[in-house]
Parts: structure tokens; sequence; C-alpha cells
């Protein structure tokens, strides 16, 4: 991995967006790498637009900002692109990755639509799709592994069932994510 390589994650408060960067900022250390995540909220509500970043690279990361020329952009919900510019800042040849019904495009930038929603109901019984969203994130970039999402969600949420069915949803988003 030359340079660092930037994530934004859009998504509404309580959606799991500053957990999606957590996670995969977790990730990449277990696969070798350097990371950082980091939230970007304020007095914002339940519901209001959030995003949270996350760095990986190669080599130390000195730098101690949020993003604002993400290489990648993660949408948790497909209400937020007519409420916010998701692409803002999105480096040329760039990537979205949003859940939604509907395939999407976003200008010039490659493009990965999933509907998080329909997983997520069919393995956690709500639709929350953040940890769905990384398994589609890591099938469509390669930039952390499935192992090491795994590990990091198993270290990341208690038991009771919440693990395991997160774990699930992460390897089935995996598998039906084309890359």
């Amino acid at each position: 991995m030359d340079g660092i390589t930037e994530i934004r994650v859009h998504g509404r408060g309580g959606q799991g967006a500053v957990t999606t960067a957590e996670l995969i900022a977790i990730a990449a250390f277990k696969d070798g790498k350097f990371s950082q995540a980091m939230p970007n909220f304020g007095p914002e509500r339940r519901g209001s637009p959030v995003e949270a970043y996350c760095r990986l690279s190669g080599e130390f990361i000195m730098l101690r900002t949020q993003v604002y020329g993400p290489d990648y952009v993660i949408v948790l919900d497909d209400s937020l692109p007519g409420v916010v510019d998701i692409t803002r800042g999105l480096a040329k040849g760039g990537m979205v990755l949003i859940n939604s019904e509907e395939k999407k495009k976003f200008g010039a930038f490659a493009t990965h639509t999933l509907d998080a929603n329909k997983i997520a109901m069919e393995v956690l019984g709500k639709p929350i799709v953040n940890t769905v969203m990384l398994g589609a994130f890591a099938k469509a970039t390669r930039l952390v592994s499935l192992g090491s999402l795994l590990q990091a969600v198993e270290e990341r949420f208690e038991d009771g069932g919440i693990k395991e069915k997160n774990m699930l949803a992460i390897k089935k988003a995996y598998e039906e994510t084309k890359a």
C-alpha cells in the first residue's frame, strides 16, 4: 500500500457510521497496516447526517485532520445524496459504495450499489446496515481482508448473538458483492 488511503463514511445518527470507520481501521491494523478512525459530529440527533473518517497506510500516519479528499466514500443511507454532497472532495478515480435497492451512478466515479437493508433484515432482523456495508467494502476494495474484518467484529461486539449475526451479515455481503 503506497501513500495514505482515505475513506469517508456517510450515515445518519444511530446508523453506525462511526463504528464502520473504527472497524475498518481495526481490520487494517490486523492486516499489518497503520490506520486511524475518527468521527465528525456535533450536537446532531439520531437521524441527522453524520460523517466518520478512516485512513489506511503502509507507513505511520502523521496527519491528524478530518478527511477532505477521500479515495472511497461509503453511504449507509441512500437518502443522503439528496441532503449532502457525498462526492465532495472525492479523489479522481474514487469510488462510492452506497446502500440502495436501485443502481446508482455519481458522475465519473466508480459506484458499487448493494441492497444492504435487505441483507440486514434477513440476517439481523433490523435495518442496521453498517456491518453489511463493511462486507461489501472489503470485497469491492480489497483494502482489508474478510478474516481481519471478522476478527475486528468479534472483538468489538459483545456476545448474545449480536456478534455472530453481524459476522454472518459481513460474510453474506462479501459473497453478494460483485467486484
